[in-house]
């Protein structure tokens, strides 16, 4: 089939048909002056959306990822430093994001050194090694992955390790430490090619890694080994606890543990049937950790499970996609928040499942939804902690509306005591291995 190019006489008939009147002038130019987002931003649903709620969660001061793509980090911390304020009784406690980001960096580099050597065999420009280059040490990540983390290192207190530059200011360091990787899996590939064993191939990655490890303390500082934690509780009482390894810290402050959690998706399409597992090809960090796994299942479960976990009180670590219908001033996620449709006199006529098959939309962003308002139990709208400071939002905090949870919300965390005895066998299933590529391999890394 000859493609067909575009004529002068099809370029006439389009400027000939285009639309002219005067209510279209007005629109067009407002659009070009002020961009299609102020022009089109509806103010009825800033109105309609209130910030009250029939069921919230107490919280502490927001948290600030500045410029990382670390919310899935912040968001799981502020799920759980939430247990340690109440049970320390200092309401703006605050857990290190530094700490973990630093051993996400170490054990994803090995993650990516180990996978270039079961890969050395394929080509260079085979799609596996070409996604596997893309972006090794990314700020993004999942539930599992922090849970893989903690499992091994523990947690520890924001004192113990505080940010740093290159904490806050992820770029930079990403940069030097994917150039190294890269240079690394080149010198890698070529050791293979001249007969190299796998043996010796990884007395190399250690030494590799080694160097990986001198460049994060370069940039993040030293991991604390072992800390003493001291605190004044909210009634002005000294607190000490001395000679603390993060792993001690953790089984003694944190009583619920990542590990009884379990990753519930919702991806209606077709090649994942709900009440099935699902994990994905080249996906994870800690290699000797849990990998990823997700459970499918229908949007009405999901929002149950969710609904349940927060009117007992805990908060619940999400992922969606934030760039979809939201505004970072505001704090509003609708579906009708901009009328992009009438503005355009188009329509988008792509579903959720549409916008997952052909790139459209996928999980960007991980937050902790700490409330719900429901009538005659039926949720209406969620409040939602973020981590982009006290000047997003109000005061920090998003509302999304019920209808925009059902269309872009992918993935809720829930411990295992809320689900039913159905759903913790099909969690048991052994997972469908999804293709790297895959939406449901996308990470949370929303800036």
């Amino acid at each position: 089939m000859t493609k067909r190019h575009m004529t002068t006489q099809f370029l006439s008939r389009c400027r000939e048909n285009l639309p002219d009147n005067p209510h279209k002038r007005v629109l067009r130019n407002s659009m070009i002056q002020n961009g299609i987002d102020k022009t089109v931003l509806s103010h009825d649903s800033l109105v309609e959306n209130v910030f009250a709620f029939s069921h919230e969660i107490p919280t502490g001061k927001i948290t600030n990822q500045e410029k990382s793509g670390r919310c899935w980090i912040f968001a799981a911390l502020n799920t759980f430093r939430y247990a340690i304020a109440q049970k320390i009784k200092v309401k703006d406690f605050e857990l290190s994001q530094s700490y973990p980001l630093f051993w996400d960096k170490f054990e994803k580099s090995n993650y990516f050194l180990e996978n270039i050597i079961e890969t050395r065999h394929e080509e260079t420009d085979s799609r596996i090694v070409m996604w596997l280059m893309q972006d090794p040490v990314q700020d993004g990540g999942q539930w599992d992955m922090f849970a893989g983390l903690v499992e091994k290192y523990g947690i520890v207190p924001k004192q113990a390790m505080p940010e740093t530059f290159h904490s806050s200011n992820t770029h930079r360091m990403n940069q030097l430490l994917t150039l190294k990787l890269r240079a690394s899996a080149s010198s890698l590939r070529k050791m293979a090619a001249q007969g190299t064993g796998e043996d010796d191939l990884r007395k190399e990655k250690e030494k590799i890694l080694e160097k990986i490890y001198d460049m994060l303390v370069s940039f993040l500082g030293k991991p604390p080994v072992t800390f003493d934690f001291e605190y004044r509780d909210d009634d002005k009482k000294y607190h000490e606890d001395r000679n603390l390894t993060p792993v001690t810290f953790c089984e003694k402050y944190l009583e619920s543990k990542p590990a009884d959690y379990i990753s519930i998706i919702h991806a209606p399409t077709k090649d994942k049937p709900f009440m099935k597992t699902y994990t994905v090809q080249f996906l994870g960090s800690v290699l000797e950790g849990r990998p990823v796994k997700y459970l499918n299942v229908d949007i009405q479960t999901l929002k149950s499970l969710t609904l349940a976990q927060l009117k007992a009180g805990e908060p619940v670590w999400f992922g969606c996609d934030v760039g979809q219908l939201s505004d970072r001033e505001s704090g509003i996620m609708a579906t009708d928040l901009y009328l992009y449709e009438d503005a355009l006199e188009t329509s988008f006529d792509l579903d959720k499942a549409g916008r997952l098959d052909y790139g459209e939309s996928m999980l960007t962003h991980a937050m902790v939804f700490t409330g719900v308002h429901c009538v005659k139990d039926k949720p209406v709208r969620w409040k939602v902690e973020n981590s982009w400071s006290e000047k997003s939002g109000k005061d920090g905090f998003f509302i999304m509306t019920d209808t925009w949870f059902d269309e872009y919300t992918y993935q809720v965390v829930i411990h295992k005591k809320y689900l039913s005895p159905e759903l913790r066998k099909a969690a048991e299933q052994k997972p469908v291995v999804l293709n790297p590529w895959d939406p449901m391999g996308s990470l949370a890394f929303g800036v």
